[in-house]
C-alpha cells in the first residue's frame, strides 16, 4: 500500500488516465475528485461491501426458505 499526504489541490495520477484530486480537507473528511475514463467503475468502498453483505444475507434466507420447503415436502409424503 502507498501512502501519501497530500494538501487541498494536490492531486494523484494513477496510471495513464485516472486523477485523483484532493479537494478540501476539514476537521475528519478529506473530499476527493476522482477524473476517469468511464469505462472504469468508480465505486465506494464501503457501499459495495453492504451490497455483498445484503445478498449474502438474502442467499442465506432463500437457503432457509429451500430447507423449509423440503421440510413440509418430508411431511407431508410421509402423511400421504
Amino acid at each position: 500500500m502507498l501512502v501519501l499526504s497530500r494538501k487541498t489541490g494536490d492531486q494523484i495520477l494513477i496510471g495513464e488516465d485516472i486523477i485523483i484530486k484532493v479537494i478540501s480537507i476539514e476537521k475528519d473528511s478529506v473530499k476527493l475528485g476522482i477524473d476517469a475514463p468511464k469505462n472504469i467503475k468508480v465505486l465506494r468502498y464501503e457501499l459495495l461491501q453492504e451490497v455483498k453483505s445484503e445478498n449474502v444475507e438474502a442467499l442465506q434466507g432463500r437457503e432457509r426458505l429451500n430447507k423449509i420447503k423440503d421440510l413440509k415436502e418430508i411431511l407431508f409424503d410421509e402423511q400421504g
